[in-house]
This record gives C-alpha cells, structure tokens and sequence, in this order.
C-alpha cells in the first residue's frame, strides 16, 4: 500500500506536524494504522522514517497527539538536534520505528531487567539510500542492540531496505559486521555517546554492547507487537497515549475519515520553514572513557 505525507505549520517550529494518508487520501496514524509487516510470509516489515541519515532534527511519531503525526521532539522549551558528535553527521542511518509496536513501560524485560520506553520501536536503516522523512519502506530485520536509556529498554533493531541493490547480502546481524566492517561498531558508538554534548553521561547497554540476530530481533518485534494489541484495544493502560485510529475495528479508539480529517484540520497549515539555529551545525571532539 501507498502511503503519502501531508505537512502542516511551519517546519523547524514546535507546531510543525507530518500526518500520513493511505491510498485513499484517507488519513491515518502512523502508529496503529500502518501494519507492522508488509509481507509476513516472508519477514518483510514496513519501517516509517522519522529522520533521514545525516539530518539532526530529532523527529519522531508523537504518542500523545491524536494520529500520531511526526514532530520535533522539545526539551525545555527547545526544539531538539543531535550533535555532530566527531566523526559522526547527524543520524549515521536512516532512522525510524516499526508501526503497531509498544515497548510497554510496566513490561519487565526478561533480557535486559528494565520496562520498555514507552514509544514504538526504534530502528535503523543500513541500506545505502538517504530516505524522506515520513517515508514507509519495506525492510528485513538483521538484528538488535539493548540500549539502556535513563533506566528504560530502548531496542535499537538494524534493517535494511529491501530495495537495496545489496540487500540479497544481509540475512543477520554477522552479514553486516562481514560486509560494513566497523559499522556495527559505530552504531554503538553513535548510542553511547550522543547525548554527552548536552551534558549527559554515555548510555549503558545490555548484553555488553553486543548485538543480537535476527531471530532474537524478531521475538523482541513480536513481543512489542502482542503489548501494542493490548494498547489499542484498552486490554492495557497506556496512560498518555493517544490511539486514535481508523483501522482498527476491534479498538474502542476507532475513528470515521471524517474525525480524522476533523483533527488535522484543527492545526496550522503549512507554512515557510523557520531557520534552523546556528549551532546545529557545530561540531564536537568527545575523547571516548
């Protein structure tokens, strides 16, 4: 299925919003609309991009506002960018979350001790195309790393896009480690370190920082999946989070195309992008502990 994007506000402020639409023009939520698997005979699932590689601004699906649209995450008042934290650009992969998953914060991690996020799971693109933000790509997962952010499990799962002339190579986490020698090494890296220019100590990380399969990935994504379930058919509390949505029929949450254009219509709509700041663009020499 063809999905399409429609922005609203002015990008770069905090009203900038992303909405999706299925094929229909229907809008939808990111979220709980789009299926977690774009073939699942043949383990192929869709990945919604919230931030091109290279780009800085943390964009990502927004829990709490109905139909999820993509914005910019604020802390303090302040829109949010990653540093350039030497030798890294910005996102080092083209960087997104898996529809229809919930890393469910009362969920105990058997693995890694901790509950999870609070927010779909996040993953990261290795193919070699840089990607829009709010494209929906088809992917093969090849593994995952356990970060520990802040006291919460944070899976970080690789994938590459199956439209990549290379994909035939990648089946597992050991076929990136063969072909992209040090990458997997940098995505950890790129982990521990990003938040240190804004003062905060290195992220920890389960397992000793070392990567899982595929089939360990895939359990995690399934376990993500059976709690997102749970979520938007109210089996489960999910506090803040919205589960507005126009596809499942089954979830006391359920929308008309007629609300949910209701609700976009209810933001700004697009305007000329505010500058971005100065210091996005700096860059920092952090000597690794």
């Amino acid at each position: 299925m063809a999905y399409s994007i429609e922005q609203r506000a002015k990008a770069n402020s905090t009203d900038y919003r992303l909405f999706f639409k299925d094929c229909k023009g229907h809008y939808i939520s990111p979220f709980h609309d789009i299926p977690l698997y774009a073939d699942e005979a043949k383990g192929i699932f869709n990945m919604i991009v919230e931030v091109p590689r290279w780009t800085n601004a943390k964009m990502e699906i927004t829990t709490k506002d109905p139909l999820n649209p993509i914005k910019q995450d604020v802390k303090k008042g302040k829109l949010r960018y990653v540093a350039n934290v030497f030798p890294h650009k910005g996102y080092i992969w083209n960087y997104g979350a898996l529809p229809q998953t919930w890393e469910n914060p009362s969920h105990i991690d058997e693995n890694t001790g901790f509950g999870g996020d609070n927010d779909p799971i996040d993953v990261c693109d290795i193919g070699s195309k840089v990607c829009e933000r709010g494209e929906v790509i088809k992917v093969k997962v090849l593994g995952t790393l356990a970060l520990i952010d802040e006291g919460e499990t944070d899976w970080k799962v690789m994938v590459i896009n199956v439209e990549d002339p290379e994909a035939a190579l990648y089946n597992d986490i050991e076929d990136v480690r063969r072909q992209k020698p040090n990458y997997l090494e940098s995505t950890v890296d790129w982990f521990r370190r990003y938040k240190v220019p804004d003062g905060k100590p290195e992220n920890q990380f389960a397992f000793d920082a070392e990567f899982k399969n595929k089939d360990f990935a895939v359990k995690v994504i399934k376990c993500t999946h059976a709690h997102w379930k749970a979520l938007v058919t109210k089996n489960t509390d999910g506090g803040e989070i919205n589960c507005t949505n126009t596809t499942v029929h089954d979830s006391p949450f359920f929308c008309k195309p007629t609300e949910a254009q209701a609700i976009v219509q209810a933001t700004p709509p697009c305007g000329p992008a505010a500058p971005i700041p100065e210091d996005v663009d700096k860059w920092y020499y952090y000597q690794k502990n």
